[in-house]
Parts: C-alpha cells; structure tokens; sequence
C-alpha cells in the first residue's frame, strides 16, 4: 500500500488502478482534507469522556503488549534488525509506548502515521506521528504522491519516492479513498448522549438532584428590577451543594410551589447505559471489562477476556504488524512478517493449550507438519 504512483523509468508498462483517477477526479495535486474532526472526537470522546477513554486505552496498552513473532519465508525467526528497530524506535520511547501510541492514533481517528528517520536500509528511528496533523496529498493518479504534517501554521511535506517515508495505516471507509473510519466516529453520537447525560446529572446535583420548585406570583407583576434582584438571590443563596437547604424568605405576593420529578423523568440513567454500551460496541470491547452495568453476553469475566483478545485485539495487531513488516521490508529489502504470537497471551492460554494437544495427537501429521502448523521454526531451530 506504499508508495503509490511510482513509475520505473522506461518502463513498458506502468501499474495504477484503472479507478484511481476516476475516485478522485479533481482532486490531483491538492490536499484531500478529512471530513472529520479529529480534535474534537478526540477531547470530547477521549479527554472529556470515561467510557470512550477506557476503551481506547485498554485495547491500546492490552495490543501493544502482545509479543511479535517475525517470519521469513523459512519460519520464524528469534532475532531480526526489524525486531531490533520496534524494541527500540526512537530515543523517546520504547516498544510499548511506542506501540501504544500508534493503536491509540488508529482507533481515535481510524488513521495511523509513522515516520521512518534515517536512510539506506532499515530506519534509524520510527516516530508516531499525530493524525489530525497530517494530511495527504493525491498524485496525478490518484494514489498518495506525498503527505502534508503541519504544526502552527508550517506544513513538512513527506514526498512518496522508491520507498516511502510514511507508513499510513488506515481502517476501512467505505466512503473515503484516503482515510479510515475511526470507531470514535461512529460512536460519537452515543457520545454526545452519554456526555449530556453526564451533564444533566451534575445539574441535578447543584439544585439538590431535582428541581426545586417553582416561584409563583399570586399579586402585582414583578418590575424588571425585582425579578433580577430575585434572580441574583435565588442564584447567590439557593443553588449549588452549599446551600441546599436553606430557608427561602419571600414577600411581594409570591408564594413557592415545591416540585419533583416522577419516575418516567428519571430514565435518563438507562439512557445514559444504553450510551456506554453502543460506545463499548464499537470500540469492540465487551461492556462487563468496562463496569457497565446490565450487560449479561458473557458468562464471566474470563470468558469476556477472552472474547476482547480473540475479536479485537489480534485482528487489530495483525492489520497493524502486516502494514508495519511490508513497509520495514521494502526499506531493509527483505519480506518478512509480524504476526501476533498467541502462545504468549494469558488470555488465550487455553485455547492455545487445546490446540497444542490436538495437533500434538495427530498420528498422521509428520513432526515437521505439526511445527508449521503451529508457526514453529522448522527442525527444533
């Protein structure tokens, strides 16, 4: 998926899909600016709201600690210089902060960029880079010519020659040619519900989780100046924790009619579940490891581990590793692989143990067999 557009001089023939000029018919040579608002999904679904900040934390710190197996076309390999960059990317940070950040970039705005330093071969350094900064630019062709990274008001543009210095990493959309569709995206209406019924629930704590009541005028109308002295008093004596409680003194023909909310009106709570498990939806993570309550899908928490690992978390190692190995290959000039190794997930161990005796049973299958099967190197190496 890198370095698109590419043409070998004198070359007979070039490779370019026949749709790409078509899929972004005048847009060639300009920024195709994204849709969405990466900045705000990210401090209103992220920053400023609990369910979508665990969820992303926890598939991205529990996938950034599944351990990597590297393969070439002989099996799998215990040391490679591609191991030894991820263990290392960059002076800042190592393999889990590293990786975390790349899966948190992913699942918050469905794109993930990073930046190979150094050339001739393997990069020296991999640095994430921020999504919302960055911006791609289409060729003549349609396919990434380069990619546009701005910060305060300077643009760097990554051009796209032999080998690209960008690996783009980018969920599935179905309705863009150049970037993924995050989960916070489609989880930002549930979002917006959960984050305002937070925000109705802190009102009803300032004004003693109900509303009080209502001030009914039983003579002459109010002057403008008496209803913002009345106004001014409720606000300063009557409203917030401090001053539940306290006596309300009225005169001027006005009378206090208390009032409450019925059972119907407090629904507002199941709403706000209901909000928290459509965003643990589509963020893949089952709603018992998050704490919201009225979710019976699994039958204990084990079971609901394991279902996180199997659905959520390997496929999203796999995409990433796969799109991480092909383009470290294409800079070392070697094809090799990054798979998830699923003999070192606690939460897969006894599927993994069942697996092994299976195989391991199998009369018919040669020793040799068995090992590839299981992703082994080939004779006990």
């Amino acid at each position: 998926m890198f370095g698109f557009g590419r043409r070998q001089a004198g070359a007979p023939e070039a490779k370019a899909s026949a749709a790409g000029r078509v899929a972004t018919m005048g847009l060639a040579g300009r920024p195709v600016w994204s849709p969405r608002d990466t900045v705000t999904l990210t401090r209103v679904g992220f920053s400023g709201n609990p369910v979508g900040f665990r969820a992303v934390k926890l598939i991205a710190e529990a996938a950034a600690a599944v351990p990597l197996t590297c393969c070439d076309a002989e099996g799998r390999l215990e040391a490679h210089p591609v191991l030894s960059v991820l263990a290392r990317p960059n002076d800042a940070q190592g393999r889990g902060e590293f990786l975390e950040a790349l899966y948190g970039q992913f699942l918050l705005s469905g794109n993930a960029y990073v930046e190979a330093v150094g050339g001739g071969g393997l990069p020296a350094e991999l640095h994430v880079l921020r999504s919302d900064r960055m911006a791609v630019v289409p060729g003549p062709d349609g396919w990434p010519a380069g990619y546009d990274y701005t910060v305060g008001g300077r643009t760097h543009r990554f051009m796209v020659g032999e080998v690209s210095p960008i690996c783009h990493i980018r969920a599935f959309h179905p309705q863009d040619d150049h970037y993924g569709l995050s989960p916070m995206q489609a989880a930002a209406s549930a979002v917006d519900v959960h984050n305002a019924a937070s925000r109705w629930s802190k009102g009803l704590l300032d004004n003693a989780a109900r509303p009080s009541g209502a001030i009914v005028n039983t003579g002459e109308g109010l002057t403008t100046e008496q209803f913002d002295r009345l106004s001014l008093e409720m606000e300063s004596y009557h409203q917030g924790a401090r001053n539940a409680g306290r006596p309300m003194l009225l005169d001027g023909g006005l009378d206090w009619k208390p009032m409450g909310f019925s059972p119907s009106d407090m629904e507002f709570q199941k709403t706000k579940e209901a909000a928290a498990r459509e965003i643990a939806t589509a963020f893949g993570v089952p709603p018992m490891m998050l704490g919201i309550p009225g979710d019976a899908t699994y039958a204990n928490y084990v079971e609901a581990n394991r279902a996180f690992y199997r659905l959520t978390v390997l496929p999203l190692v796999a995409k990433v590793g796969d799109a991480l190995a092909h383009w470290l290959g294409r800079h070392g000039g070697e094809a090799v692989s990054l798979t998830p190794d699923r003999d070192r997930v606690p939460a897969l161990q006894a599927e993994r143990d069942a697996e092994w005796a299976r195989i391991a049973g199998a009369d018919f299958l040669t020793a040799e067999e068995k090992r590839r099967m299981l992703g082994l190197p080939p004779g006990g190496e």
